[in-house]
């Protein structure tokens, strides 16, 4: 069986790495300048077609399918290219996908053509997942509530909102409420990572579309979480290597005591513990792509094995980069810090090690569970 992936996806991939070389340089003038996001590579990658990937044809996408957003998810993160391609592309257009309807008929042109920016908005800044019933409301078609800390939510046009009604019952629903409203409020908020910009979004009696069927939410947030979470296996893989990557050329120049550093054991033994797990997150991450490109039912237990190892990869990797760096690597002009913040952030982001480690348990019991009664059948 074949995991790799197709000329024509490894041609994509030449072409993102190409382009996103830059990506670095990028991060740092975003942080010069404060801004919000790099607006010229944006609209740049709009006329590639990237932002309509994985979007309908009928829709005015290239109907490409989550294996070339695996591969584009790998480049943005080894590049750190403060762009809201995960939180637009990746996050609120696959989630238009799965509510459907006329909303997302009316939307994903736009989302398409890069006329609006999107995002999730599902955390209230508490440690709930994405599965979680929310404090947000919505009454006679206007949201109140409020959503912390959302990517990207300074910059978006729109954002995916989870909510209750009385229409949900003791379940949750998801809306689509425009940003731009002048019922909703956005302000910055500070996390770890200052390239990837995120707001709290108030929202004060602003109107909202329902996405979605009344009390589905938690269903389509839990096949969104394992989705995204593949998506992030990817984009964590990318960073890790390029961690690596920087550790290696900078071992491999830098002298110490009359040597080469890359020469002495301790440092090769760092290089090939980053690179072990790098492609232990590999593997997981090629599986949860199959897994999703297929509709296959190991998607629960793939998504959660692949975030699992991607999240140690890029951890470990962007530590040890900074060690090896050495001095050097501490300092503000180091990208090591750039790295290592982007590290933590998607640690946090979808839920931690714990959550994803039972969900991991879960669908392992679960897959035995079916066996037994598998087995038990054919006895009978």
């Amino acid at each position: 069986m074949n995991f790799d992936f197709s000329e024509e996806q490894e041609a994509l991939r030449d072409q993102a790495r190409r382009f996103l070389a830059d990506g670095p340089e990028w991060a740092r003038e975003a942080l010069g300048e404060q801004a919000d996001f790099h607006a010229d590579a944006w609209r740049y990658l709009t006329e590639l077609g990237w932002v309509a990937a994985a979007v309908p044809e009928e829709h005015g996408g290239l109907g490409l399918g989550p294996l070339e957003l695996c591969v584009l998810a790998e480049e943005m993160g080894r590049s750190l290219a403060p762009l809201p391609f995960s939180s637009s592309v990746l996050q609120a257009t696959e989630a238009l996908k799965l509510g459907g309807g006329k909303v997302a008929e009316q939307w994903l042109p736009q989302l398409a053509a890069g006329e609006i920016i999107g995002t999730l908005a599902f955390s209230e800044g508490t440690p709930g997942t994405w599965m979680s019933r929310p404090r947000a409301k919505v009454v006679d078609g206007r949201l109140s509530g409020q959503k912390t800390p959302i990517a990207d939510g300074l910059v978006a046009g729109l954002a995916i909102v989870s909510a209750v009604s009385d229409e949900d019952g003791d379940g949750f629903g998801w809306w689509l409420v425009q940003l731009n409203s002048p019922e909703v409020k956005r302000d910055e908020v500070a996390t770890v990572d200052c390239v990837r910009k995120h707001a709290a979004i108030t929202f004060d009696g602003a109107p909202v579309e329902r996405l979605g069927k009344p009390g589905e939410g938690e269903v389509l947030a839990e096949k969104l979480l394992d989705m995204v979470a593949v998506f992030t296996a990817f984009e964590q893989l990318g960073g890790a290597e390029a961690a690596m990557a920087m550790a290696l050329d900078y071992v491999n120049t830098r002298e110490a005591f009359g040597r080469v550093v890359g020469g002495y054991q301790a440092v090769k033994h760092k290089l090939a513990d980053m690179y072990v797990k790098i492609e232990l997150a590999r593997s997981h991450a090629y599986f949860g792509a199959w897994a999703l490109d297929n509709g296959a039912q190991e998607l629960a237990k793939a998504a959660a094995g692949a975030r699992l190892a991607a999240l140690d990869a890029y951890g470990f990797s962007a530590e040890e980069s900074i060690e090896l760096h050495g001095g050097i690597g501490f300092t503000w002009e180091s990208n090591c810090q750039l790295f290592y913040r982007r590290a933590r952030l998607l640690a946090s982001h979808l839920g931690g090690r714990v959550h994803w480690s039972q969900r991991l348990v879960k669908s392992l019991v679960g897959e035995k569970s079916d066996s037994t009664v598998s087995t038990a059948s054919d006895v009978r």
